[in-house]
């Protein structure tokens, strides 16, 4: 009772004070007083947080106890420093900071607290669904790897009980001859179990190991490297260590200028035709401290043309009864303040704003303080507006034009092309280095190198170094930390003042137009200021458009590297998902083991380097490794134009014996210098890649495993392939094509799906490859026959092969399906295929293909008159032909 007698005394007084602030206001005339407030108000029930609070001494502590603030653990002293957790509101936040007491941070809010109900609540739902299955345990990847720092072991395991709490995986090797183990931590996103998984330093690699799950499974792999294989060897006189330091990007159209004219034979500069918006910005400045007082000037023209040569003043102008009035002179603009009868300033800044839109609108346009009502009396103050720009002169303040390498002894768009580009994000220095250091690989080892003329001889290599040169150049000369480009999309109501010019910008990797913040994916942010900004729509920025131009003008493109920093991540789509976790359509088991061989070859050649290990938890699509980038350059690329597409993070961690140390978007050079070497020869590696695709005429081929027979109970099957490839399949008889069903993952991070085929069914199938060789030169728009086929009989008599009978068993179970309109249609044909019972009893062989085929016959007779539904007149028809095949 005493604590609420305080809250509501503390209500009246917060109340009081703000009635009190109210009867006076600034304006034109004389102050004009409220009446006396008679009563007591009602206070307005407050909402709670759980904070933890800092308390600076003991003092402070007893001032909370006699607060009687609502604890949710006792005040304690930890490392030094006064500690407790309490519930508060938010009038006892402002008294608690009266008292020197600081919240140091926000544990939870009541709409907070709801939702960790609501949460815990599906959770245990879940739970119990998950508890009561039986545990399957997969071994996902057992890999040992040698670094520049040490010998690692890498585990990754999936439990499909995993996302139970209580699931406990533990593993158990041998070092050296002594026993070891570890428990595996559970990896999960966004709320989804993705797998357990184990990264520790290791003194001997073991041969296996065995992982143990406390529901009582265990499973036990064979270690192997990750990135093993021979070291291959640069040719003889191969070159490379092209860059000596950060490059802004005015060094790096000097130096691709200074290349186009050395190597013409070699390499274009492509100019992409959306220009950016420029390194410029209007001149400006904030006039005023208070929110309600400050008004902001901003330039018409841009700063470096004019802008900056324009003064602003509010002057008293010491006399009574003076009107508003603004005087320009050439650039200057004097704003006279308004007074009363006593000779008091009166103007409050949405009048000085209204005034100087009126009558300075040919120089510059005025705001309050972002969308504030602006009733506060200004003050009297000067201000030069400035565009706040640092580079130095010879950094163009007009809009730029994104350019391009193109390299290639042949450049007609008749090679298979490969895009590189770097600096979506301004602050990533070392990025436009990997793409600067890889450029003058190609063109200056050309002569001397066979592999390199190899790639050069065959391949259409572009190469953007810097995709964003505004953004680029204010992270050089004036905010280091810039992540988008330049552009302020805030408008005049919202932050778009000279002290928010830092926070203006989109980011260019969410611009794109697959898995759009817009389409309701996640991992992107529609406020002006925020560091993932994707934009006031789709596609709005220059920048990003220049992507999407580059893939529409070169349809030749078959593979992009999109490089970033840091992290030492190697990722690919789907690189969003939604608020519930769906992600964007992942790519088929098929595609999915492409991204995977190709990256193996790519990451070793990075590894080549100084032994730099992208490790595999960083590996894989972006969602299972970091997260969801809504409307990223990558998908747009791979989903929209069927490139396959990667994102670089360079800047691996590094090791200091204890544990991982991020190096940051701009490490020391000479860390800066050994990523762009390594992540050179990355680039390097994704064009042997392209190089070994556009040789490849080889067809796959594909295999069911089990494959054709007869089976006592429902089986899976596994379509292996001899080399990464789609497979596509139908299940109801009829020929596969392009649009038919594929062969998808089974899960995150696993291996290929297997199909369950519970009852007698007929698998046509066949596979592409990513070079777009199809199996058997298989035509699926035609009417070729020449795809796989394997068909599954289960049940029915062991010792037989199959036969009649089961043709006549599928009958009957379309029969029970609704597979036919009537009974006579379903007597026709078990009628006729009891005298195929009797020749194959007599083993009369020509009889028996003689009698399927009449049977076929009767089959097409019925499906001409609708007694018989499509799907089973091609099951029961594919399950003839194999019989005939037979």
């Amino acid at each position: 009772m005493k604590k609420r007698t305080w809250k509501n005394g503390l209500a009246v007084l917060a109340t009081s004070t703000a009635l009190v602030a109210s009867t006076l206001y600034t304006g034109l005339g004389s102050p004009i007083f409220a009446e006396t407030v008679k009563g007591e108000l009602i206070p307005q029930e407050e909402s709670f947080s759980v904070v933890s609070l800092e308390i600076p001494n003991e003092a402070a502590a007893e001032k909370i106890r006699e607060l009687e603030i609502d604890f949710d653990h006792g005040i304690h002293e930890h490392d030094g420093v006064w500690e407790v957790e309490a519930v508060v509101t938010p009038s006892e936040v402002k008294l608690l900071e009266k008292n020197g007491i600081k919240v140091a941070e926000t544990l939870m809010t009541e709409q907070v607290w709801q939702k960790r109900v609501n949460e815990r609540n599906r959770t245990l739902q879940q739970n119990a669904g998950l508890a009561a299955q039986e545990e399957t345990l997969q071994i996902l990847r057992a890999n040992h790897y040698k670094n520049q720092s040490g010998t690692f072991l890498y585990l990754e395991a999936k439990s499909s009980v995993g996302d139970v709490a209580g699931t406990v995986l533990t593993a158990y090797w041998k070092e050296n001859g002594v026993e070891k183990s570890a428990t595996l931590a559970k990896r999960s996103d966004y709320g989804a179990y993705l797998y357990h998984y184990l990264e520790l330093p290791i003194t001997s690699i073991p041969s296996t190991v065995t992982i143990v799950s406390n529901k009582g499974t265990s499973r036990t792999s064979n270690v192997t490297e990750w990135l093993g294989g021979e070291k291959p060897e640069p040719g003889e006189h191969y070159v490379s260590g092209f860059v000596d330091h950060y490059m802004a990007p005015t060094e790096i159209n000097a130096k691709m200028d200074q290349l186009a004219a050395e190597f013409p034979e070699l390499m274009d500069i492509v100019e992409m035709p959306y220009k950016t918006n420029g390194y410029r910005r209007h001149a400006q400045a904030l006039m005023g401290t208070v929110t309600n007082t400050a008004v902001s000037v901003t330039s018409k023209a841009w700063g470096h043309e004019g802008g900056n040569d324009i003064d602003v003043s509010f002057v008293n102008p010491n006399a009574a009864n003076r009107n508003l009035n603004v005087i320009k002179t050439g650039k200057k603009i004097v704003v006279q303040l308004a007074t009363d009868s006593s000779g008091k300033i009166t103007s409050t800044a949405k009048q000085v704003v209204d005034a100087l839109n009126k009558d300075a609108s040919d120089l510059v346009t005025a705001t309050t303080y972002r969308g504030n009502v602006g009733n506060g009396v200004v003050g009297v103050l000067s201000a030069k507006l400035t565009d706040g720009l640092k580079a130095p002169a010879n950094v163009s303040r007009e809009p730029m034009t994104v350019r391009a390498f193109r390299i290639g002894k042949v450049r007609d768009g008749s090679k298979p092309g490969v895009l590189g580009y770097s600096q979506e994000h301004a602050r990533e220095w070392v990025t436009p280095l990997v793409s600067m250091e890889s450029a003058e690989r190609l063109l200056r080892n050309y002569a001397t190198d066979p592999e390199t003329r190899k790639l050069v001889d065959n391949l259409d290599i572009f190469i953007v170094p810097t995709a964003n040169p505004d953004g680029a150049n204010y992270s050089f000369y004036d905010y280091n930390m810039q992540r988008r480009n330049m552009t302020n999309h805030c408008g005049p109501e919202g932050s778009s003042d000279y002290n928010a010019r830092n926070s203006w910008g989109v980011d260019l990797n969410r611009n794109h137009s697959i898995g759009s913040i817009f389409d309701g994916y996640i991992g992107a942010s529609t406020s002006c200021t925020s560091d993932t900004f994707a934009g006031p729509s789709i596609n709005s920025e220059p920048e990003a458009k220049n992507l999407v131009w580059l893939a529409d003008q070169f349809d030749n493109l078959k593979f992009a590297m999109n490089i970033h920093s840091n992290g030492g991540y190697f990722m690919w789509s789907p690189g969003a998902y939604d608020a519930n976790r769906v992600t964007l359509t992942r790519p088929t088991a098929g595609q999915e083991a492409f991204y995977w061989k190709a990256s193996d070859h790519i990451l070793k050649v990075i590894k080549d380097h100084r032994g730099t290990v992208i490790k595999p938890t960083r590996t894989g699509p972006i969602p299972d490794v970091l997260y969801s980038a809504a409307g990223n350059s990558a998908d747009y690329y791979w989903y929209k134009k069927g490139i396959y597409a990667w994102n670089f993070e360079v800047g691996a961690d590094l090791w200091n014996g204890k544990s991982w140390v991020s190096v940051g978007f701009q490490p020391t050079y000479s860390e800066g210098h050994q990523e762009a070497m390594e992540f050179a020869n990355g680039f390097i590696g994704l064009l042997d890649v392209a190089l070994e695709q556009a040789g490849d005429k080889t067809n796959p081929e594909s295999k069911a495993v089990p494959g054709s027979g007869r089976y006592t109970k429902p089986v899976e099957v596994d379509i292996e392939t001899s080399e990464p490839a789609t497979v596509y399949y139908t299940l109801d008889g009829t020929r596969p094509t392009f649009d038919s069903a594929k062969i998808q993952l089974s899960g995150i991070r696993e291996g290929a799906e297997k199909l369950k085929i519970a009852a007698t069914t007929t698998i046509k199938y066949f596979s592409v490859d990513a070079a777009g060789n199809v199996e058997n030169n298989y035509n699926p728009s035609g009417n070729d026959k020449n795809y796989n086929s394997a068909t599954i009989t289960i049940g029915g008599d062991q010792t037989k092969e199959p036969g009649a009978t089961d043709l006549i068993a599928l009958v009957n179970r379309f029969d029970k399906e609704g597979g036919f309109t009537n009974s006579l249609a379903v007597r026709q044909l078990t009628t006729h295929l009891s005298a195929l019972e009797v020749y194959e009893k007599q083993k009369a062989t020509d009889k028996i293909a003689k009698h399927l085929e009449t049977f076929k016959t009767l089959l097409d007779s019925q499906k001409k008159t609708g007694v018989i539904s499509e799907k089973a007149y091609n099951s029961i028809l594919a399950y003839a032909e194999y019989l005939i095949a037979k």
